[in-house]
């Protein structure tokens, strides 16, 4: 009788939220810094080098994990090869290394990731899109 009364329950926090971003990120950003700093002393340049590009990483983890479902399986396998092409060759960047060393080894990572995903979401997924049944 009072059951539209109820309080509702509360939803569950979950690695598929925030959880997982958020750890991926924070290890991202302390690499990120250990990398710029290059064995000397911390300064606030290198902490905040460290702190954006771990907000940048998770906040963006999150957005693709969250939507990317929205796109189609190709688009989605280059996202995420373009997102982790992007955050390798940074963390190449900020160690000294050329800008064209850090392009390629970017460019590498990001088709062998764009592909492994397309692999997985195409084994993984009917014609239509969605998961498979087992």
């Amino acid at each position: 009788m009072a059951a539209h009364a109820a309080v509702p329950a509360r939803r569950r926090v979950s690695t598929n939220g925030w959880g997982l971003p958020v750890t991926i990120g924070v290890l991202y950003g302390f690499y990120a810094e250990v990398n710029a700093r290059d064995g000397g002393a911390l300064s606030w340049g290198q902490f905040w080098l460290g702190l954006v590009s771990a907000v940048v990483l998770a906040v963006a983890l999150y957005a693709l994990r969250r939507y990317g479902r929205a796109l189609p399986r190709e688009g989605r396998a280059a996202a995420w090869g373009a997102l982790a092409g992007i955050a390798v060759g940074f963390l190449y960047s900020v160690t000294g290394a050329s800008v064209y060393s850090s392009a390629l080894l970017g460019v590498i990572v990001g088709l062998v990731t764009a592909g492994a995903a397309f692999y997985l979401f195409y084994t993984h997924e009917d014609a239509a899109g969605h998961p498979a049944p087992w």
